[in-house]
């Protein structure tokens, strides 16, 4: 009896302990799906208002540029038009590598190349969390593909960081950045893609819009050109409320809002690595 009674005990302990950490996962997973990763400014359909929330996630803006016509597809879990049919290793590789189920390439507006430095740990609290939301039944038009696809990764990106490098605070702040994509729209073209190899995070790509016409600025170091001249409570101002050091509200496409609910443990990371990036003017 009391062999089978430690036994129950056992049982009981692994389960709750593993209940526990599964919710951690999804913890972490709302926190960057929610934030960092900024999913529903793309995956979330849009009204006058902005995000319809009663659809979140169930798809959203449509792009139709040279390289592609696509529109963000449906992330919830619904079998049809979402992500359900996936295994886990499925969105992994989707996630990290931009294949779908079906072995096609995502859009290169997916950023799935700046995701390859994703931890294990990171990538899995992500997709617990997906596998929470409602399904919501929504059919988005099948992707066009205009060229071959590319899965650009920024410098430094190329493989999963473990947990203990984000001890560091320069590597963190690096490791943020980078599945925050923020050099995908701060960085300008070049003739094979963004130029990250020159022109790392100089600024200059423009975003159409509701808006007009946003031009993303220049965030490296540089004083004159740059966020060089910037405190630190200005750059956390412009990322977290989306307003410049001089006062004037920041125009959309950028997600303000999903920043807002980063750490300051993170956002103080972001701040101490972008004080790296080489200047251009």
């Amino acid at each position: 009896m009391i062999r089978r009674g430690f036994l129950a005990l056992f049982v009981v302990a692994s389960w709750v302990s593993g209940a526990c950490a599964q919710s951690d996962l999804v913890k972490r997973g709302d926190y960057l799906v929610n934030g960092l990763l900024t999913c529903g400014n793309c995956h979330t359909p849009k009204g006058p208002s902005g995000d319809i929330m009663d659809k979140a996630f169930s798809g959203g803006l449509s792009w139709d540029e040279p390289p592609f016509k696509v529109t963000a597809p449906n992330i919830t879990p619904d079998t049809e038009s979402g992500i359900g049919k996936y295994t886990d290793d499925e969105l992994k590789r989707l996630l990290r590598k931009g294949i779908k189920r079906d072995g096609k390439r995502v859009a290169m507006v997916m950023p799935s190349g700046f995701y390859e430095i994703m931890t294990d740990r990171d990538l899995d609290a992500v997709i617990a969390y997906l596998r929470t939301l409602k399904p919501i039944k929504n059919a988005v038009p099948d992707p066009i593909y205009k060229m071959e696809q590319g899965h650009p990764i920024p410098p430094g990106g190329e493989r999963p960081y473990s947990e203990g490098m984000l001890n560091d605070r320069l590597k963190r702040g690096f490791y943020l950045t980078t599945i925050a994509h923020c050099m995908e729209c701060h960085t300008p073209m070049g003739q094979h893609g963004r130029d990250f190899n020159g022109k790392l995070g100089a600024g200059g790509a423009e975003f159409p819009g509701p808006w007009g016409v946003s031009v993303s600025r220049n965030i490296t170091s540089s004083k004159t050109s740059g966020i060089g001249g910037w405190t630190d409570e200005d750059i956390k101002r412009a990322i977290t409320r989306g307003i410049s050091k001089d006062g004037r509200k920041l125009s959309p496409p950028m997600g303000y809002g999903y920043y807002a609910n980063m750490s300051a443990v993170d956002l103080n990371a972001i701040v101490a690595y972008l004080r790296t990036v080489p200047p251009i003017d």
